[in-house]
């Protein structure tokens, strides 16, 4: 075995047929935004290289064509196809596998995920909330999983969370019991949408110079109300009597130099960025 662990890819699950929902859940809008999407920068905060699993004839599809993607190139249906294909793909990686339904899941879930990695086992995963079996749609599946699954699959299995049950994965509770809720019907997408549009976001933030000096520390995560920058900043105002002007300042959101009326989205990054002195 390897002295160092495999590097972590990630692979957003959109080959689903979404046939409980009617309508493709990759394009389903949560704060104005594509889950798809919202998945893939999610995920693409923690791991270097993501992909989209898609079906050979959505590789078309407007809402995944824009990604990079992997198309089944095993047989066979579900996840489990997708799962085996990416390890196909790239041999050597791990894979962060996450169902693109999961509209609660946070960067805290997966920093948790990642940083509690066993490279030892087939999968690392979390457990379900509700019966306490493995989830396997937001789990690392580490390369030493390849032969198994197809050994599984052969064998005429094709349940991924069966396949850990019966392998063996390391399992970890999770931190917050929604994360991994995930939304199949159009009843569970009204509620998600009422849900998050009426929840304070939890946004990471971070203070230089005198902004740090004046709010006593140099980062801090926190819940808001606010969905720009500019509102965010008021809010900060208001909070440490911060005594310079947004025309003093700079913002960055995930690491990227933003324009104040930018959408925010849960668990961002958002650095304000004071006059340097000197010259």
């Amino acid at each position: 075995m390897s002295e160092f662990p495999s590097p972590v890819y990630g692979l957003i699950l959109a080959g689903g047929s979404s046939s409980r929902m009617k309508r493709d859940k990759a394009a389903l809008k949560y704060q104005d935004k594509p889950q798809l999407d919202r998945a893939f920068e999610l995920a693409s905060r923690h791991v270097t290289n993501v992909f989209v699993s898609v079906r050979a004839d959505q590789t078309l599809d407007p809402t995944r064509a824009q990604r990079p993607m992997i198309v089944d190139s095993v047989a066979g249906e579900g996840p489990i196809a997708g799962i085996r294909s990416a390890l196909a793909a790239h041999p050597k990686a791990a894979w962060l596998v996450l169902a693109c339904d999961l509209p609660y899941l946070s960067d805290a879930a997966l920093d948790f995920l990642l940083r509690r990695r066993d490279a030892s086992a087939l999968a690392t995963a979390y457990t379900s909330a509700h019966d306490g079996l493995p989830e396997p749609l937001c789990a690392i599946w580490e390369p030493s999983a390849a032969e198994a699954l197809a050994d599984y699959q052969a064998g005429g299995g094709h349940c991924p969370r069966k396949f850990l049950i019966r392998h063996g994965a390391r399992l970890l509770e999770p931190q917050d019991t929604r994360a991994l809720d995930n939304v199949n019907t159009p009843e569970e997408y009204r509620q998600a949408i009422a849900t998050l549009d009426k929840a304070p976001m939890q946004l990471k933030i971070q203070y230089y110079a005198l902004m740090r000096e004046q709010a006593g520390r140099s980062e801090e995560t926190l819940e808001t109300s606010a969905s720009t920058p500019a509102g965010l900043y008021e809010e900060l105002v208001a909070r440490y009597g911060f005594t310079l002007s947004r025309d003093q300042l700079k913002v960055a959101v995930n690491s990227e130099f933003s324009d104040w009326s930018r959408k925010l989205n849960v668990g961002d990054a958002v650095v304000f960025i004071p006059p340097v002195a000197g010259g």
